[in-house]
């Protein structure tokens, strides 16, 4: 592995880890910064794969709660039912990601789209951030079978890069009723068998292409994206609670500004 590798493939896990659970995409943020600093990896497997560290920095932050419910689950109806919730609310991701991964990163996983995507979907938050929608859930834990469903569904829109999946997830839940802390701990907990589903299906898909440089770079970067995404979770909810989404919708917005800029100047 050389210096210059190595150093590209820390800038992509500092992004992952800091951008995989805030509505901004982690995916397209990945996507742009690996076109400028031209970073390739066998069907974009580094960008996924690192989000194994993401995964156990959140499986980390919330285990004491994942315990709690596991416990519980066995006499606890209210337990069972809402780890039914995040099931549901994972399936259509996990159907639409299996039937059409390979499809998706083809035909979608292109600058251009990611850029629109971007602005696109930070002007949605900052519409739904200013808008005083009802709040009938501020507990995740009383989000309805139905509802979860929908929510899931919403998940999907972030098959397209640049949506990001955790936008997607709490602007879902927030139509439906939700509060700003509740919509995004929901996002959290889809997060993990979402990410862990993506994480195992193109293991199994690419880990015949992986080099040992290319295994050598994965590990840096799961280490650099768990240290990241640590940070972000132990701080989101309590900073969503009290400033909302505008600050990740103009983030959204000027990213995907610069990103059209860079593209027409440098290709």
């Amino acid at each position: 592995m050389d210096p210059v590798s190595i150093t590209k493939a820390v800038a992509l896990a500092l992004v992952e880890g800091a951008t995989e659970f805030i509505p901004v995409s982690s995916t397209g943020h990945q996507l742009l910064l690996g076109h400028f600093i031209d970073f390739r990896s066998p069907n974009n497997t580094f960008e996924v794969l690192i989000q194994l560290g993401a995964i156990l920095a959140i499986v980390g932050v919330y285990f004491g709660r994942l315990l709690d419910l596991a416990r519980r689950a066995p006499s606890d109806p209210n337990a069972r039912r809402f780890i039914l919730a995040v099931l549901i609310a994972f399936l259509p991701a996990a159907l639409i990601g299996g039937l059409f991964s390979k499809a998706i990163k083809f035909y979608l996983f292109n600058p251009w789209l990611v850029c629109s995507t971007l602005v696109a979907g930070g002007l949605v938050l900052l519409v739904i951030d200013e808008t005083e929608l009802p709040e009938k859930y501020d507990d995740v834990h009383d989000f309805s079978l139905p509802m979860a469903l929908k929510i899931g569904i919403f998940q999907c829109l972030a098959m397209v890069p640049g949506v990001s999946r955790s936008g997607a997830t709490i602007v879902g839940a927030m139509l439906m009723g939700a509060s700003k802390r509740a919509a995004t701990e929901f996002s959290f907990y889809l997060a993990m068998p979402t990410m862990a589903g993506a994480f195992a299906k193109d293991l199994l898909d690419n880990y015949k292409n992986l080099s040992r440089d290319d295994v050598g770079l994965i590990v840096i970067g799961f280490v650099v994206a768990f240290f990241a995404a640590l940070f972000v979770v132990r701080t989101l909810l309590n900073y969503v609670s009290r400033h909302g989404f505008s600050l990740f919708g103009w983030w959204r917005i000027v990213v995907g500004a610069a990103g059209f800029a860079g593209l027409i100047v440098f290709g």
